[in-house]
């Protein structure tokens, strides 16, 4: 197949519907999908069929649904190859890695698993919800979700027709304007066309939550209640107290009140998830912080790994991104196995089809 320049590449893989397509752009760009397991019925609708969350799992807030039976993957002894790839369903989970470019990895993973457009309708009003917890924090200290993965997001959802464009987080030191400034965030997120959205305390709205099992009710930003489409892109890095902050824990930033999740911290985190659901999970792991979490502050702590992991289901992100870590089960992260035992999504990897993608 001929070569194509990676600005052909990067256009192409934002018009891409179908894994076809996705697959034989990743290989005329020379790289190589690697799909481990092949699914006797994968969870993905036909991407023909319009945008769905990947997951048979329904995706309005406080939805109490489980996943159908059905859709559980087999795996198989062999990968599957590029070829029989390309007409094979998206990945379940993808992971891209290599190179030096956030953007190139944040687009080629997002294709692996079918594409922005599965997750973004035209004219929708997305909330984009990265991590920029404190300020005087850079993004080479890895405490902060790096600015060209979010910039990126915010680029290929308007490319997908998205109306609005919104990147919140509610920091736990300091006024978010600092944080989202100090992080790179901010600049980003405006090259993109994206708009920033600041902490309002007047936009937390008490809201009930049924399906919860440790946490009944919790005030969240109405932005994110509001939204057609929130898109969860944490920093993969260590936590003093939970472990690890992933996907799951990074909707704390969406409440209010992070004493009473701190209560009962793993299963309350599960019940945001589960409550929330998160249409597409973004983990970076451009660099992650193996020590001092969640502020960090020393770049001895920092690994650099030319990460990014992408799914439709949080919990299997998640349950990857431990991986970067030396966990060998995902399950020890106590929000983690709640998340699965509660059908928000799925954390035995080894039975899920994941595409490995090097973009190096």
């Amino acid at each position: 197949m001929r070569k194509i320049s990676r600005r052909k590449f990067l256009s192409l893989l934002t018009q891409s519907t179908g894994a076809a397509v996705v697959f034989q752009l990743l290989e005329a760009c020379g790289i190589k999908p690697t799909v481990p397991g092949t699914p006797t019925n994968t969870p993905f609708g036909a991407l023909a069929s319009g945008v769905d969350n990947g997951l048979s799992i329904a995706n309005a807030p406080g939805s109490t649904n489980t996943p159908n039976p059905s859709d559980t993957p087999a795996s198989t002894s062999e990968p599957a190859t590029a070829t029989s790839a390309a007409t094979a369903a998206p990945a379940y989970l993808a992971v891209a890695r290599g190179g030096d470019d956030p953007e190139a990895l944040t687009r080629a993973a997002i294709a692996a698993i079918g594409g922005i457009g599965r997750f973004v309708p035209q004219g929708a009003n997305v909330l984009v919800k990265p991590n920029y917890c404190v300020p005087n924090r850079k993004y080479t200290y890895a405490a902060t979700t790096n600015p060209w993965v979010v910039g990126t997001l915010v680029k290929m959802c308007l490319e997908a027709g998205a109306a609005k464009v919104l990147v919140y987080d509610y920091p736990f030191g300091g006024p978010s304007t600092e944080a989202a400034a100090d992080s790179g965030i901010a600049d980003q997120v405006a090259a993109a066309g994206g708009v920033m959205e600041y902490v309002d305390f007047n936009k937390f709205v008490l809201t009930d939550m049924p399906s919860g099992q440790s946490l009944k009710s919790a005030a969240f930003y109405s932005e994110v209640l509001h939204a057609d489409v929130v898109i969860d892109v944490p920093i993969a890095k260590h936590h003093s107290t939970t472990g690890l902050t992933l996907g799951m824990k990074n909707l704390m930033g969406t409440v209010v009140d992070r004493n009473a999740i701190h209560d009962d911290i793993h299963r309350r985190i599960a019940d945001l998830a589960v409550y929330l659901r998160p249409k597409l999970t973004v983990v970076d792991a451009v660099r992650i912080l193996l020590a001092n979490g969640p502020q960090g502050g020393s770049l001895s702590d920092v690994k650099e790994m030319d990460t990014v992991i992408a799914s439709a289901d949080v919990v299997a992100a998640d349950a990857y991104a431990t991986k970067l870590f030396g966990w060998t089960d995902p399950n020890r992260l106590g929000y983690i196995k709640y998340g699965a035992a509660w059908g928000l999504g799925r954390s035995d990897l080894e039975n899920l089809k994941i595409a490995e993608v090097n973009v190096g």
